[in-house]
């Protein structure tokens, strides 16, 4: 069966599949570190756009 996740997520679907709140998102794109695309007025993030940003953070380190 064909996978039908969409390929472009809205700024509240990214929230829910990020798990990062919505400021952190409008940060992001502010700094050219997440891209977006529009359509009218809807703001849209690629699916593998949002899935480099999240690869891009840095990797957890455990306090000492």
């Amino acid at each position: 069966m064909a996978d039908l996740s969409p390929i472009a997520l809205t700024i509240p679907e990214v929230v829910t599949a990020a798990r990062m709140p919505r400021s952190a998102i409008y940060i992001a794109l502010k700094n050219g570190n997440l891209a977006a695309k529009k359509q009218g007025r809807r703001t849209l993030i690629l699916r593998e756009e949002l899935n480099r940003f999240l690869a891009a953070l840095p990797d957890y380190q455990a306090a000492a």
